[in-house]
């Protein structure tokens, strides 16, 4: 006995051009997201999954995933700016729920609690927010090593009290064991535009063909409508 088994889908012209643009101008958006993030502290470039099934599925055969490079460490010299130079996430917490960024500019509020600058609490590596018991005079007086435990100088004993370790995560929420954290340091983004650009061209003129297709497919329905009207 033989099975023959197999997926017959038919599209007209203009509805095959139309899902082809469609599909394209997602890709288009998703570059164009990636050249506006150049500049971001913490931004990850957002790749496009291309299902075999996408010339039938339209933009639904599309998903992104993130490319999770370490992006370009700058130096600021702010002592509560933060930066991972491997993989991993700082672990934050609002009234949202807990969420990860790789944006560690991080700030003091009047209670030493440590926050983001949306005012989201940073969290040790234990779950709970990091909270300094003593308000350093100036910034310098908190310290951050490399494995991400935060001190603080104390004053009264001339000495760093460690404070807490600073969560940093994968993308799974299972905390990194040498997370390689660089104080005085902001992470930009891991895009490259000289990529994005030539990525996005091909992506153009597949576009533009469609669209001619589709103006072609559009002009010759018309034709053939005006002259059924006009044989009647």
């Amino acid at each position: 006995m033989k099975i023959n088994a197999g997926i017959r889908y038919i599209d007209n012209g203009l509805v095959a051009s139309l899902k082809a643009m469609q599909v394209q101008s997602t890709l288009i958006n998703l570059s164009n997201d990636n050249v506006t993030g150049f500049d971001k502290v913490g931004y990850q470039r957002k790749e496009a999954v291309v299902s075999s099934f996408t010339e039938y599925l339209g933009v639904n055969g599309i998903s992104t995933t993130v490319d999770d490079k370490v992006g370009r460490l700058a130096a600021t010299g702010n002592p509560l700016d933060l930066a991972i130079a491997t993989q991993g996430y700082f672990q934050t917490r609002s009234a949202d729920g807990i969420k990860l960024t790789r944006d560690g500019r991080f700030k003091l509020d009047k209670s030493g609690n440590l926050l983001t600058l949306e005012d989201s609490k940073v969290l040790a590596d234990n779950g709970t927010p990091i909270k300094l018991s003593i308000i350093p005079e100036n910034l310098g007086g908190v310290v951050v090593n490399s494995k991400g435990a935060l001190s603080v100088f104390n004053k009264s004993t001339n000495k760093l009290e460690h404070v807490a370790n600073i969560g940093v995560v994968d993308s799974n929420g299972i905390v990194a064991m040498n997370p390689e954290v660089k104080q005085g340091y902001n992470e930009y983004s891991n895009v490259s535009l000289e990529r994005e650009f030539l990525g996005m061209m091909p992506v153009i003129r597949n576009f533009d063909a469609n669209r001619q297709m589709f103006l072609i497919e559009s002009s010759n329905l018309s034709k053939a409508i005006s002259q059924l009207g006009s044989s009647s």
